[in-house]
């Protein structure tokens, strides 16, 4: 198969331990995604578990990071094969699965972005070829190599568990969710606890253990930095909306008013 070559960049870029950056699109919009893509990013994740964006929606956000090398993930509501199903079809590059807290449910988010007999994706990526510019025989060769499987370690049971999620097979990039592991200790909004960053410091070591390429999100550059000095790939520059504030705070700086 003549592979996306953003795709294979990407992944590359993994494998050679370089770190990548992107963030979180929450905000329905096709022209939002066209700025993030064409301002450098190496990935964007469309929000399907947080952000107001229907399938409609999705598949325009996904077809905006055309002519970029910007490659577009989708983050589903739940860890089911039929929410990750459509987003595939429309020219998503990979899955993103929230809540993974068991070998169980890694193997259950594998099986739901390949093929039989090495998984249980149905068939009917209709519009995906035309993303990529291939022919449908071209995506078939190569897509269940070729389409990211992105598990999200975000609960304290995972964490717990995180030997035995790591050691199941095609998981492609594991990311720890530090919003929603503190909340699973009753910590919410407390990401800096020291018994939050206890849980991140174990799940790092077993995801970095596993040779799993791992990914989180930073909320400044020291902090990216740091996290790219512990083995980080995939680091998360924010949402969109917290990027616009971000960039409006930045326009007030020094203003009197």
């Amino acid at each position: 198969m003549t592979s996306p070559a953003p795709f294979h960049r990407l992944k590359q870029q993994w494998r050679e331990g370089r770190p990548t950056f992107g963030a979180i699109a929450t905000i329905p919009s096709l022209p939002t995604v066209q700025i993030m893509a064409q301002s450098g990013m190496d990935w964007i994740i469309v929000d399907c578990e947080h952000g107001p964006i229907d399938l409609g929606m999705a598949h325009a956000m996904i077809t905006a990071t055309a002519g970029t090398p910007c490659v577009p993930l989708v983050r589903i509501a739940s860890n089911e094969p039929w929410l990750a199903k459509a987003p595939m079809d429309l020219g998503a590059m990979g899955i993103n699965f929230p809540m993974v807290c068991s070998a169980d449910d890694a193997r259950k988010a594998v099986r739901s972005v390949r093929y039989p007999p090495d998984g249980e994706r149905l068939w009917g990526p209709f519009h995906a070829p035309f993303r990529w510019g291939i022919s449908m025989p071209d995506y078939m060769a190569g897509i269940d190599d070729d389409m990211i499987c992105m598990i999200t370690i975000e609960h304290v049971d995972a964490v717990n568990r995180i030997d035995e999620i790591m050691a199941v097979d095609g998981i492609d990039i594991a990311v720890i969710g530090i919003g929603d592991l503190a909340t699973s200790i009753g910590k919410r909004g407390q990401p800096g606890d020291p018994e939050v960053q206890a849980l991140v410091q174990k799940a790092e070591a077993g995801i970095l253990k596993s040779g799993v390429p791992l990914g989180g999100a930073a909320l400044n550059a020291e902090m990216g930095n740091a996290m790219i000095d512990r083995g980080y790939v995939l680091i998360a520059l924010g949402f969109d909306w917290s990027l616009f504030q971000r960039g409006i705070a930045a326009g007030f700086e020094g203003i009197r008013r």
